[in-house]
């Protein structure tokens, strides 16, 4: 009888040692660096640090970050995708390279808000004005090159790291669009940007190839035309509208950058069959929040509202941008898709962060993602 219950007792405390060291034990995934490249869907804290002006300037204060209780450069009230994508694979979240106090153990953002695919010479000459930053993604590749050349010991070593990090490349390639059309510019006139953005982007994805990088995820545009900020300057025309209440003829524009973009993906996927390029899908997986709003918690009444803003149908006035003197805040964000009518919540940057990575989701290939946030 005595041996039984020894027997039992030493069985029940290899069990509770065995809970805890599993409780204990980290998550450990394939992927332990990120080096991300992109506008103000993923900048952490990098134009805050060049340097703010224009519509930019409200950036550096409450109510961006009130969520998060810290304004950090962040064009939202609180956390972006990159944030969650790293927080997936158990990653701390990607420090701003140009914070040259920070951490750079798991990767670097070099994401700007305000930037371009193409430099400020080439939309100039397309009469297209830089009102905000000229770090455009060739600015943030050289700064990416520096990066590495500092802190790689040989070229063996970078290759050795990249097996297990992720590259980023956007979203990239929204403010050429924006910047045109909130100057004036016709969509016909527009599209002939679209070769252009999508030459550049690809450019950059066989430069980081040459780099070195094995996994490399590409987003497409938004659904621009569900907007609160081109409902707002471009909605005039009800009969434009689609049954989500979003412009046809802007979403109808986002989608002529995505198709071209995937099919220099596919081409790329053929050059370079040893990496790994993937797209991600952010149209359709906002498409997706917008269809499915109300199982999110998003209210009715709220969709094609800023919850920051200075008022009006859709809460957004160009003029009068959030965090300016006069506009107001909602009570609680994470009733909003939308942030300020240009950027999204953290809630709803945290939903389509997950319907990127979950299975069946919308990154593509799929198998190259899960292979990605493969953790154990």
């Amino acid at each position: 009888m005595a041996s039984h219950k020894l027997f039992y007792i030493i069985s029940l405390l290899l069990l509770v040692f065995q809970v805890q060291w599993s409780v204990a034990k980290p998550k450990v995934c394939y992927i332990n660096a990120i080096y991300s490249l992109g506008d103000s869907i993923t900048d952490t804290g990098n134009l805050l640090r060049l340097g703010l002006g224009g519509s930019f300037t409200p950036i550096a204060n409450f109510p961006y970050g009130q969520t998060i209780h810290k304004a950090t450069g962040r064009c939202s009230d609180g956390l972006l995708i990159i944030d969650y994508l790293a927080e997936a694979l158990n990653l701390p979240h990607i420090n701003p390279y140009l914070d040259k106090g920070a951490n750079f153990n798991n990767g670097a953002n070099f994401a700007v808000a305000g930037a371009t695919a193409l430099e400020s010479s080439t939309l100039l000459q397309k009469g297209i004005l830089m009102p905000y930053t000229k770090a455009s993604l060739s600015v943030q590749l050289d700064w990416l090159k520096t990066h590495l050349n500092s802190t790689c010991t040989s070229k063996d070593a970078c290759e050795k790291k990249f097996e297990r990090t992720l590259f980023t490349l956007g979203e990239i390639g929204g403010n050429d669009y924006n910047y045109a059309f909130f100057e004036g510019k016709q969509i016909d006139e527009v599209k002939n940007l679209v070769p252009l953005v999508v030459q550049k982007i690809t450019d950059t994805a066989k430069e980081l190839i040459e780099i070195g990088a094995k996994h490399i995820i590409v987003p497409g545009n938004f659904p621009i035309g569900c907007m609160p900020s081109y409902l707002s300057t471009f909605g005039h025309n009800t009969d434009d509208l689609n049954e989500l209440n979003c412009l046809n003829n802007f979403n109808s524009f986002a989608m002529i950058h995505n198709e071209q973009l995937q099919a220099a993906l596919a081409q790329l996927r053929e050059t370079y069959p040893q990496v790994q390029i993937m797209y991600a899908d952010y149209f359709h997986a906002f498409k997706h929040l917008l269809e499915k709003a109300p199982l999110h918690g998003f209210k009715k009444d709220t969709l094609m509202k800023a919850c920051c803003g200075a008022g009006g149908e859709h809460n957004f006035d160009a003029t009068n941008i959030c965090g300016a003197p006069g506009t107001t805040t909602c009570e609680n964000p994470s009733d909003y898709i939308s942030w300020d009518g240009i950027h999204l919540t953290q809630e709803a940057y945290k939903i389509i962060a997950k319907s990127l990575i979950s299975p069946g989701g919308f990154t593509f290939p799929s198998y190259g993602v899960q292979q990605l946030w493969k953790c154990y």
